[in-house]
């Protein structure tokens, strides 16, 4: 009787570890939030139509990999830097670049949290730091 307590005591702490790992792995997996846009933009290359768009990010540390979703279906991916504000951000909101005379997406803020994403900063990073070798 003493073995059979001392088993279920084991399976019993094993099967609450797994779920604490799950639950834990599911709250990074949620890593999401809102991209509008008012204008045709573009976004790692990829032209997007005004409207909104679900953007989904994972990866460890600021580095992080986004995937841009319109339904169910993926309409762009790249690469971003998760940057810390100042101060969280009001309201959503999408900063469009139009230097090179297109709308180009470079960073993403979301409302009440205190990060962004800037899009296609791990390139530009990794690009500058190749060329300063």
């Amino acid at each position: 009787m003493k073995l059979n307590n001392l088993a279920l005591n084991h399976l019993a702490k094993t099967v609450v570890l797994g779920l604490a790992v799950l639950l834990a792995s599911s709250a990074f997996a949620s890593n999401k939030g809102t991209l509008r846009v008012h204008e045709s933009s573009e976004v790692a290359g990829q032209q997007l139509a005004a409207g909104e768009y679900q953007l989904r990010w994972d990866g460890s540390g600021s580095n992080v990999e986004v995937r841009v979703m319109q339904g169910k279906k993926e309409v762009a991916k790249t690469s971003a830097k998760l940057v810390n504000l100042d101060k969280a951000s009001d309201n959503d909101a999408a900063i469009v670049d139009h230097s090179s005379g297109k709308a180009i997406v470079t960073e993403v803020r979301f409302a009440g949290k205190k990060y962004a994403l800037a899009i296609g900063a791990t390139e530009k990073a990794e690009m500058s730091d190749s060329s300063n070798k």
